[in-house]
């Protein structure tokens, strides 16, 4: 039988150009989440925020760049978990893409934990929970609707957050310019190490790459991308360029125009005494604003990357069939999208902090089982090549291994909590593997790529 006397099936609607793609991934990132952690970094850091930033962007790219080589092997949803499983094989793709989960899961869940945080703020006579609930049930209302609706959404989100990072900007100058300081340090400081010498700036890049969450996201639209091939390799790099672009001027102006970091009033608010010196009441309300739309659209891109994550496995069949399903109409995967609102559902009962500990520990499984995915797919390929060329050893043997070895060093940033967390998430995924495959004694299903490949070329056709 060809792929031509197969049944239609149901699949992701391909609407997504390379500006879309980086749309979303800059939407993932959440341009202003440089002031999330603005006063505890620069207190680490002692001030020296940009030279961090500067750190982690060169240590995440390398790992960007891994993704990129990977998507472009293999064009689908799966993320992190198909280029694991297709290069290690099911057992450990698996449990890559379980681990994953754990991230993943939980990062919708924050952001609508800060958006009710920050709405009481002004709004103290609502409770939290109201304005958690309220956003989680929009966000799963968009990502049923579609990916088109949520690029547009996506579209709007990013330029309100760059006119924010603007206005500063602008401000920034002004008061640099008219209200001149003795503590005002020169314009390279910031990016030179501190007192303590390197120390500071490597641990808070530790912290800080963990804010480039979201170039990898990118990849899971890999069904969605009108060219995924070309575009999301190029959207993956791109996004990673952009924000991390944005996080070192931003906090570059902010060291020059606040350089005594002990006056923050509140380390963990430190954005807000940032922005009521250089635009006073109005900019500190339209930050708040803006900040809460911000959470909104990562928790929607947060949302949309997991749930295609769940829908890949599900198709492959290491989770139930049901996870699966795609609306009729919209074409997207509702029932996946439904589960992770419920996981979601613990915003309403859990503290910032108690969510906080559940992520990182799986993006950083993630990042350094793709940079091995590289290395295995290109060099080390299933039933044997021909010996790589020297360019090829450099650029699928050495630039994925310095990424493996950085986001090993990332791990030291990581508390014990999480590490119990993150450990105990994955026995219990070795337990359900056990079970799946009776006790490890069959194969786990696994994506029948060639097959796939075909279908692949058919749809990237039929579009063109």
């Amino acid at each position: 039988m060809t792929t031509t006397d197969l049944p239609a099936q149901p699949r992701l609607k391909r609407a997504l150009g390379p500006t879309a793609l980086i749309l979303f991934g800059l939407t993932y990132l959440a341009p202003v989440t440089v002031f999330t952690t603005y006063g505890i970094v620069t207190e680490t850091t002692d001030n020296h925020l940009p030279s961090a930033y500067l750190v982690a962007l060169i240590a995440m790219l390398f790992t960007a760049l891994s993704y990129g080589a990977m998507a472009r092997a293999f064009p689908v949803s799966g993320s992190a978990y198909t280029y694991t499983q297709q290069s290690f094989g099911g057992h450990i793709g698996f449990l890559t893409g379980w681990t994953l989960m754990l991230d993943y899961l939980f990062l919708p869940m924050i952001n609508f934990l800060l958006i009710g945080i920050y709405l009481n703020t002004q709004f103290p006579d609502i409770p939290q929970w109201v304005f958690a609930l309220a956003s989680l049930l929009l966000v799963l209302l968009f990502n049923v609707l579609g990916i088109t609706l949520v690029n547009k959404l996506n579209i709007a989100i990013v330029a309100l957050s760059l006119i924010l990072v603007v206005v500063f900007a602008v401000l920034c100058i002004k008061e640099l310019a008219t209200n001149p300081s003795s503590q005002t340090p020169s314009l390279i400081e910031p990016f030179l190490p501190g007192k303590g010498g390197l120390g500071p700036v490597f641990a808070g890049a530790a912290v800080l790459a963990l804010s480039f969450l979201g170039f990898d996201a990118v990849s899971t639209l890999s069904e969605e991308a009108k060219n995924p091939r070309r575009d999301i390799p190029r959207a993956i790099v791109l996004t990673t360029l952009i924000g991390g672009a944005i996080f070192i001027v931003v906090s570059w102006l902010g060291a020059l125009v606040y350089p005594d970091w002990r006056a923050f009033a509140h380390v963990d608010s430190a954005g807000v005494d940032l922005m009521a010196k250089v635009g006073g009441t109005f900019l500190t309300s339209f930050f708040v604003a803006v900040y809460v739309v911000g959470a909104f659209g990562s928790g929607m891109t947060t949302q949309v990357s997991v749930s295609r994550i769940i829908y890949s496995m599900g198709r492959d069949g290491v989770l139930p069939k049901v996870f699966a399903r795609l609306h009729p109409r919209f074409q997207t995967p509702w029932f996946a999208a439904l589960i992770v609102s419920v996981v979601s559902l613990l915003a309403l009962v859990l503290t910032l902090d108690q969510a906080a500990t559940m992520i990182s520990f799986g993006a950083l499984v993630a990042f350094s089982m793709v940079n091995l995915s590289v290395i295995r797919h290109h060099l080390f390929p299933k039933g044997g090549r021909g010996r790589p060329s020297t360019g090829e050893w450099l650029r699928y043997g050495l630039l994925p291994a310095i990424g493996f070895v950085l986001t090993v060093w990332l791990w030291t940033s990581l508390t014990a909590t999480t590490f119990i967390v993150g450990l105990s998430w994955i026995l219990v995924g070795v337990v359900y593997l056990a079970v799946l495959t009776r006790g490890f004694r069959r194969r786990p299903p696994m994506m029948d790529f060639s097959e796939k490949e075909e279908l692949e070329e058919e749809a990237l056709a039929a579009e063109a």
